[in-house]
């Protein structure tokens, strides 16, 4: 009896429990924290925090090649590239894009935003990283976590994990990271410009807006189509208001089904042999620099509009560039308000708030057609 006792032990997952992987576990523990008591992006960070803990209990076997059941929900749904581009159908479907359309001015700013994309890969490159891996690192400063998780996954799978949970941190901690950022870089009189209502814009412009953006975009930058694609079907599901069935189900049962498997893949990628690395500390140092210089360069290019616009634009807007949709536009509204109670930005800073998510696929398909 004694014996069979024993046996059961030894065959159990207690005895093979390694320090690294009681690690990770608090690690997971964290993510669920921030994710359940802070609501920092939880219905991401949720799932990547439990993959982060199953997949760290031994002899599970959950991502074992050919056997493990999250191996199959990463291999076939995000290496065979079909999770992200259904996560872009569905942000599509919940895009508008009238403020773009309203003041084209604003795609600007969703460019200019990218800047801090390509000074962290430049950096990433002098501190060691290769070109796949530092592409994937910098992509974190668009502060979208889908593209950062498609490129990733493509470039460098094996940080995976910590760019995604890095992209995620950082989206959900831009109304810390931003302000401070906002009001090195502006006046108070630049925040106080206050910004004339925006013109209506037109059931058929929105309509026509998806199909020009996919065909022109994917003819520029042909390694987009598979995200640029999703995400304008997405949007013009929408905006044609005659599928709604369709609409619904890509806003809300297909987004929050592909939502839970991208989120337990994720984090199950995420082992203690991986991720106790001392590169993971420089990876997410990394990201915050590429999303406070991409704060930084959006803000900068506001402002060096404003050197030839009769009518200026509150620089502000600028920050919102990043694709942290929709939190980037509610922290500028929310400066902006602070600096004059009569000031409501919240429908010019979605502007560049969504020509920022495009800004953003644009860089990562740069990056992939030079890499790939």
């Amino acid at each position: 009896m004694f014996k069979a006792f024993q046996d059961l032990i030894y065959a159990s997952g207690f005895v093979q429990l390694t320090a690294g992987q009681l690690v990770m576990w608090l690690i997971a523990f964290v993510l669920m924290y921030l994710a359940i008591k802070k609501e920092y992006e939880p219905l991401l960070l949720l799932p990547i925090a439990f993959g982060v803990m199953v997949v760290n209990l031994p002899i599970t076997h959950l991502m074992e090649p050919n056997e493990g059941l999250i191996w199959r929900f990463y291999h076939y749904g995000v290496e065979w590239e079909v999770i992200p581009p259904l996560i872009f159908l569905g942000l599509g479907a919940l895009t508008d894009f009238g403020p773009v359309i309203a003041n084209p001015k604003t795609l600007l700013l969703g460019g200019g935003a990218q800047g801090g994309v390509f000074v962290a890969y430049f950096v990433a490159l002098l501190l060691g990283f290769n070109l796949d891996e530092a592409a994937s690192i910098a992509i974190i400063g668009g502060a979208d976590g889908p593209t950062t998780i498609y490129l990733a996954s493509k470039l460098s799978p094996q940080l995976l994990g910590p760019v995604a949970v890095a992209a995620y941190s950082y989206m959900a901690l831009v109304p810390i990271v931003q302000p401070p950022i906002m009001k090195l870089l502006t006046t108070e009189a630049e925040r106080k410009i206050v910004m004339r209502k925006q013109r209506p814009v037109s059931k058929l412009e929105k309509i026509v807006f998806p199909v020009v953006t996919a065909i022109v975009i994917m003819l520029l930058v042909p390694a987009s189509a598979a995200l640029m694609a999703m995400f304008m079907l997405g949007n013009l599901f929408k905006e044609s208001g005659v599928v709604g069935r369709l609409t619904n189900t890509a806003q809300n049962e297909l987004m929050n089904i592909v939502t839970i498997l991208l989120g337990i893949s994720v984090g199950a990628t995420m082992t203690a042999e991986v991720f106790l690395q001392p590169t993971i500390i420089t990876i997410f140092i990394l990201g915050l620099i590429a999303f406070i210089v991409a704060t930084a360069t959006g803000i900068m290019l506001a402002k060096f509009m404003n050197l030839f616009l009769k009518e200026k634009i509150n620089p502000l807007i600028g920050a919102a560039g990043v694709s942290a949709v929709p939190m980037a536009a509610r922290v500028a509204h929310k400066v902006g308000l602070e600096a004059n109670r009569q000031n409501y930005l919240l429908m010019h800073a979605m502007g560049p708030n969504v020509a920022g998510v495009i800004g953003t696929l644009v860089a990562a398909s740069i990056l992939l057609t030079f890499l790939k």
